[in-house]
């Protein structure tokens, strides 16, 4: 069952990464797709809480530092992913940021001693390399500034801690929904004085030019409509995630989760007409070696 999680959890979770990327290509606002994108996540996780019956625990201190600890992970690493995305080149920043799935495995493997057989191992070496592959495009732009080693090294542990978080989590005994409600709750915080000033900013430049003032208000209507679909993604894919982790081994469970990217290369190829590289050629049939080996090691 926790194979199908977290296959389902990369899809849905990749969907929220396509959208965001269909906002990005129709100039949408980058602050109020963020703010969106976490108000609506809360609200899922709130309802969901609600639903299962997990709200008391709303009511445990360590739910909040844990969520607390979730939503900086969450928060801070798209923050400097995006932040590495502008002092170096993409097909290098991507990859790269999902590193942090190496953490989570290592912590799978040593801390809580999950199995890791032969087939396993190639199978999340397949997986990884996948991953890695995904983003691989031509790129001319190279780093223009040293902080970009600041901040992709930052993003790569921010998004463990939210990944991994989960796990510990888990483990604890703690339920899902409740301690992601709390992350992206507190995110909200994080991205909602961007996207104030943004809107101020808007409301002070009301004299600019016919032109430029629609530019600028189609760009928070088309960020307002993604971020909504993006959070329902976000919420959908996460929840998957964090259930197959209690069920499945993280050390499994996270480099599948971690492919989510491949969705966004997928609809990129059929929507706007990308051509599929050789190396992405290779991400999708390590990906598919990759599973099929996990499946067959769990009848081992």
């Amino acid at each position: 069952m926790w194979l199908t999680l977290s296959i389902a959890s990369a899809v849905i979770f990749g969907a929220a990464g396509w959208f965001m990327k269909v906002s990005q290509m129709k100039g949408g606002s980058i602050a109020v797709l963020l703010i969106w994108l976490y108000i609506v996540g809360t609200l899922g996780f709130g309802v969901h809480t609600i639903m299962e019956g997990s709200w008391q625990q709303l009511a445990v201190f360590q739910v909040w530092i844990s969520g607390l600890l979730i939503g900086i992970g969450s928060a801070f690493g798209n923050y400097l992913f995006m932040k590495a995305l502008g002092t170096g080149p993409a097909s290098l920043t991507s990859p790269l940021s999902n590193a942090n799935i190496v953490l989570v495995i290592l912590m799978g493997t040593f801390i809580y001693h999950e199995p890791l057989g032969f087939m396993q191992f190639i199978s999340i070496a397949l997986l990884l390399i996948a991953t890695v592959l995904i983003a691989q495009r031509r790129d001319n732009r190279s780093i223009t500034s040293y902080w970009w080693f600041v901040y992709i090294a930052a993003a790569i542990v921010m998004f463990a801690i939210r990944n991994g978080g989960l796990k510990v989590t888990a483990e604890f005994g703690y339920a899902s929904a409740p301690v992601l409600f709390v992350a992206y709750l507190l995110s909200i915080l994080f991205f909602a004085p961007a996207a104030v000033r943004e809107q101020q900013i808007l409301r002070k430049n009301t004299r600019i030019a016919q032109s430029s003032y629609a530019i600028a208000t189609n760009a928070q209507k088309v960020g307002l409509r993604y971020g909504l679909i993006s959070g329902i993604c976000s919420y959908g894919g996460l929840q998957l995630y964090a259930v197959a982790l209690q069920d499945g081994p993280a050390n499994l469970v996270a480099p599948i989760f971690a492919t989510n990217g491949l969705l966004v290369s997928v609809l990129s190829i059929l929507v706007y007409k990308e051509r599929l590289s050789r190396m992405q050629t290779a991400a999708f049939i390590c990906l598919l070696v990759g599973l099929v080996c996990i499946r067959i090691s769990l009848h081992d």
